[in-house]
């Protein structure tokens, strides 16, 4: 029976008597509350999945219908005990998943089991309750292994014993126990290349030697010293994560590596060559007591030049992000010619400089952003400085000024963060130059550039002539929009996103209709009292309008190119008029058109806010009253007046007519017959 099931099944799958669904030779049951694997499933299955099921224990006739499987999945059951005769008909499985399951209980059992499956290559015992002793004698029999995970247990310490037998083992997971030591617990693994300690408890690692690794993460322990054996083996290290630890120096890496990741995001780390004080310590040294057993050994190093012991030249990806770094020593960006993305944000810097003996012909990426700089020194001399630059973001600092003709040097540049610093843009040439400020002007490749909070006092004279910019944020600055708005002429033809959120823009201030091009604009955060008509011919994609004075937006909104246009509209938090919400039912209806803050929408018909989708009928009935017909209200106003003067009248008259008529005849001497 070919039957499609959320989307996820086609043609391909069936249902097989057990209610499983099956592919080929694949068997999924997942989730179907079995408390023990079907004996009525296809002998010729390959795969079976179990996954969230009740199946406590996996006896010993279990699998014997299913001699081809070579992949079995538990994950997620409350599997206590797999018998010793589990897998005798299974000889050839190569993957098995026990993950979240109880086999702390009978693990020694479970270790039977195991036992014999000579071809198992990955095994995955992660979250099993399980101790270090109990793991060693789970794995004390898979020297087949290739990969291992035991993440998510209650290890504690890793010694020698543990892993001993897995010699084929390329891939281990410990992250997420209680590790805190390390004893040569790796030293016989010759073919691991993947180790993985993170969240752990390690308060260093000292004497790292595992030259066939390629790749170390032991990121968000408690890591102090990181400190690698002196000797001149190649080490095939290639990436090594020590972010989120207690580092106190930079890592005294490996002479000779292939290292080309080195992440060490958030640390404690900083270099002691220079002071922010002033005060050098260029000769003091430090000297590290390593005890192992009886034997002692004591490494004395400089406090920044271990890094002249390590070969950097192939590192291309350096993190060094949330740190305590007031400067580089000198020449530590020139032993990394390879490098192409640099992080030293969130750090202590108040200068950067820059030359052609630090040339970073490879970076594309900088980033600086969250120090405390004052200066960004740049030595220009007949070479070229980040040549290859893409990404420069120097946003929340104290800049004023970036040296004269840096964009000279940088003729790749895209995207530039000057975000939060008290800078100002240069004029057009000829005119008077408000110094200090930035010059972009003639940068053709930018693209990106925002400028978010730098107090902008308009921006006249055009300052982005030349420029390619698609990407413009103008965002918090109040006073970026007074003054001449010719700027806008040079990001015609390739504007595409504008940012001016909570700069003071008025309905009037800002004629939009030019920047055909345009895709996306923010004017949330300012005073809008009225939509502004010039972005009807725009076709946009995104509109933000939240946070103004808007009583209201035109009726004929979703008809106008902007409206055909839309696909997201942000409306939250105006004053709106529950009595004109024509517009709302219009944007309901158009189709393809989001409004992603719709539930924050509401209207004000007193003092009380409203969802416009759930108005009640006193406030529908006081709006019919509000939006009827003023000539045909005073109609039905008057037209009762009226009928009862005309009926007194009437009255009157008739009461008192032929006392009238005798007045008029006595008055005018006219005989009357009666």
């Amino acid at each position: 029976l070919a039957v499609g099931w959320g989307g996820r099944m086609d043609a391909a799958w069936a249902l097989s008597p057990g209610g499983c669904e099956l592919a080929q030779s694949i068997m999924d049951c997942t989730g179907r509350r079995l408390s023990s694997i079907p004996g009525n499933l296809r002998g010729d299955t390959e795969e079976l999945f179990f996954d969230d099921n009740t199946i406590q224990v996996l006896g010993n006739a279990s699998l014997l219908l299913y001699p081809q499987l070579w992949h079995l999945s538990l994950t997620r059951n409350r599997l206590e005990l797999i018998e010793p005769g589990a897998f005798l008909s299974s000889q050839g499985l190569q993957v098995l998943s026990l993950t979240d399951n109880l086999l702390f209980t009978n693990y020694s059992l479970t270790a039977a089991a195991l036992s014999a499956l000579p071809a198992l290559r990955t095994l995955d015992l992660a979250g099993n309750q399980l101790t270090e002793d109990m793991v060693s004698v789970l794995v004390s029999n898979l020297s087949s292994l290739e990969s291992l995970s035991v993440a998510r247990n209650i290890i504690m310490r890793l010694d020698s014993s543990i892993f001993t037998n897995l010699t084929q083992l390329l891939e281990l997971n410990l992250e997420k126990n209680y590790i805190f030591e390390i004893d040569n617990a790796f030293e016989g693994l010759q073919r691991l290349q993947r180790l993985n300690l993170a969240y752990n408890y390690l308060p260093c690692l000292v004497g790292f030697g595992l030259t066939q690794l390629r790749v170390l993460n032991v990121s968000n322990n408690a890591i102090e010293w990181f400190l690698t054996l002196e000797s001149d083996d190649l080490f095939e290290l290639e990436v090594l994560d020590l972010s989120h630890n207690r580092l106190l120096f930079f890592p005294v890496l490996p002479r000779q590596s292939k290292l080309h990741s080195l992440l060490l995001q958030d640390n404690r780390m900083s270099f002691y060559q220079r002071l922010p004080n002033g005060t050098s310590l260029a000769n003091v040294t430090v000297q590290f007591l390593i005890i192992d057993g009886n034997s002692t050994n004591i490494t004395t190093l400089r406090l920044w030049e271990e890094l002249c012991h390590s070969n950097l030249s192939s590192l291309s990806l350096l993190d060094m992000s949330q740190n305590q770094v007031w400067g580089l020593p000198d020449d530590f960006l020139a032993q990394m010619p390879s490098l192409t993305h640099l992080k030293l944000n969130q750090n202590c810097l108040e200068a950067f400089h820059l030359s052609e003996e630090d040339p970073l012909a490879m970076l594309t990426e900088l980033d600086l952003s969250q120090n405390q700089l004052v200066e960004l020194g740049v030595k220009v001399g007949t070479g070229d400085i980040l040549p290859s630059l893409q990404l420069f973001n120097l946003s929340t600092n104290r800049l004023q000024v970036l040296p004269p003709g840096i964009f000279t040097h940088t003729r790749k540049i895209t995207t530039l963060d000057l975000s939060r610093n008290r800078v100002d843009l240069c004029p057009q040439p000829g005119e008077a130059e408000s110094l200090p400020c930035v010059d972009i002007r003639g940068v053709e490749t930018l693209t990106h550039l925002s400028l978010a909070g730098c107090g902008l006092q308009g921006l006249g004279s055009r300052p982005f002539q030349g420029t390619s910019l698609m990407y413009l944020d103008l965002s918090d600055n109040h006073q970026v929009l007074s003054g001449d708005l010719g700027w806008l002429q040079d990001l015609v033809l390739t504007l595409r996103v504008l940012s001016l959120k909570n700069t003071s823009l008025s309905s009037t201030a800002v004629d939009f209709s030019a920047l055909h091009r345009l895709v996306r604009l923010d004017l949330s955060g300012n005073s809008l009292a009225a939509f502004p008509t010039s972005l009807g011919t725009l076709r946009l994609r995104s509109l933000d309008l939240r946070d103004n004075c808007l009583p209201a937006l035109p009726p004929d909104v979703a008809q106008v190119p902007l409206g055909r246009s839309l696909r997201e509209i942000y409306l939250s938090r105006n004053p709106y008029n529950c009595c004109t919400l024509g517009w709302w039912d219009a944007l309901q209806q158009a189709e393809g058109l989001r409004v992603p803050d719709g539930r924050e929408v509401t209207c004000s018909p007193g003092s009380h806010a409203l969802s416009p989708g759930v108005l009640p009928e006193p406030v529908l009935q006081s709006c019919r009253w509000q939006t009827a017909d003023l000539a045909l209200l005073y109609l039905v106003l008057a037209l009762p007046t009226c009928l009862t003067l005309l009926v007194a009248f009437v009255v009157v008259f008739l009461t008192l007519k032929e006392k009238l008529l005798k007045m008029v005849k006595t008055r005018y001497g006219v005989s009357s017959a009666y």
